[in-house]
């Protein structure tokens, strides 16, 4: 007779880690947590009927309130997952007169238990806060199944999930007129979702807003086929539709869809070219052995201490480069002043207006949370998990650098482009 070594594989994985940790308080609370929510369902049913259980009330008692409206009939079992876990408990029932005297009943429905309601909104919040810590679905209900002993499936936490799509419809729609916006960040990334039942690969464009205080705050986020100049410019309009002021400064990443998008709409707003896009761009049209000298070379001038000092190095690496390695120069003059708009204003500035590195810091920690799912469900599901990271507070944005120094107008004087 063979062995049944399957069988005895799942026996002993029923005892597993953590299993014969008792906690006594834990025990103790959940014990009592069933006649706690029975006697707060049953006093809020006395209120409605104006006299407790087994009670009679007589209409001559001269206190003003009206007479019995109703009367219970029996109680009805309900399952209720909290953070206490799961219990079942005992929901009173009752049947009230309609207002009108015609003899009309209606069923009592009470405000704490919603009619359907399976788990408190304690319990969803913490479902949600789990999924949106950086793991799928599977791995919240293997997270969460001490706390609610089991209950929890992945088609739970997908549902709860789904909750918020309410608040989400809402914060897209919202009025930007309030923001004071004085500065915008543009830039996409690249998200794999489920469409028609296959992988995908989809883009999200995202708006970042600088308000008059320094406070980044995030504007939009769409999800796109790719970054065209249609693509962008249906993002743009759809700020403007919702009031947003127009911005005295645009950082972009280079996208040629994206600048024409702007050159569209806002055509006399200064534009920042990211130089950190502008940079990889420029090893891109150089073999690998340049790399290191074409770095320093271009950080030199990037990041030299004034205005006149920029010029002087970029005049410098143009003549250079067009004698050493000419798609240097080229791509370096293709950037045109947009590279150094950022000269325009106040030194204590030039590190925030640089870069697009305020959006890619967004892109990067959204990839991390996410790396634990190839494939998002949806292309509304990528936009909606972007957004909700940071209205829950899983991500936090702090002030731009330099942020005292908004107020100043920036130099009308643009940097000198002779090489």
């Amino acid at each position: 007779m063979t062995k049944d070594t399957m069988k005895e594989a799942a026996v002993a994985a029923e005892n597993l880690l953590f299993d014969d940790w008792v906690d006594a308080i834990e025990d103790g609370v959940r014990s009592r947590v069933r006649g706690f929510i029975e006697t707060m369902l049953e006093e809020e049913l006395d209120g409605v009927l104006s006299r407790p259980r087994y009670g009679r009330r007589k209409p001559s008692d001269g206190d003003g309130q009206p007479p019995v409206v109703g009367s219970r009939h029996g109680h009805r079992q309900r399952a209720l997952t909290g953070t206490f876990g799961k219990t079942q408990i005992s929901v009173p029932r009752a049947r009230l007169v309609c207002a009108g005297g015609d003899g009309k009943t209606r069923e009592w429905k009470s405000r704490s238990l919603r009619a359907y309601q399976r788990r408190t909104k304690a319990a969803d919040a913490l479902i949600a806060s789990a999924y949106l810590s950086g793991t799928n679905t599977r791995r919240v209900r293997r997270a969460l199944q001490s706390v609610f002993a089991g209950a929890v499936g992945k088609d739970v936490v997908s549902r709860t999930w789904r909750q918020v799509k309410g608040d989400w419809d809402a914060w897209s729609q919202r009025s930007l007129a309030d923001e004071k916006i004085i500065r915008l960040i543009l830039d996409g990334t690249v998200v794999r979702v489920r469409l028609d039942k296959k992988a995908t690969s989809i883009s999200l464009l995202v708006a970042l807003g600088v308000r008059a205080d320094g406070q980044k705050v995030l504007l939009a986020v769409k999800n796109m086929g790719g970054e065209s100049e249609a693509a962008w410019r249906a993002l743009l309009d759809d700020l403007v539709k919702r009031s947003l002021p127009t911005p005295e400064l645009v950082i972009v990443d280079g996208a040629p869809g994206l600048e024409k998008a702007l050159a569209a709409l806002w055509s006399n707003v200064p534009v920042q070219r990211c130089t950190v896009h502008k940079h990889r761009n420029l090893l891109a049209h150089a073999p690998e052995r340049l790399h290191e000298e074409i770095s320093n070379d271009y950080k030199d001038m990037i990041y030299a201490e004034s205005k006149q000092e920029i010029e002087a190095k970029r005049k410098a690496f143009i003549r250079k480069w067009r004698l050493k390695h000419k798609p240097v120069a080229d791509s370096l003059e293709e950037a045109g002043d947009r590279l150094f708009t950022f000269t325009r204003f106040p030194p204590s500035q030039w590190r925030s207006i640089r870069t697009s590195n305020a959006i890619e810091r967004l892109h990067e920690e959204f990839k991390r949370r996410i790396k634990t799912q190839t494939v998002l469900p949806c292309a509304e599901t990528a936009a909606m998990l972007f957004w909700a990271l940071l209205a829950s507070g899983q991500i936090t944005m702090r002030k731009v650098g330099g942020w005292e120094s908004l107020a100043e107008k920036p130099s009308d004087q643009l940097i000198d482009l002779a090489a």
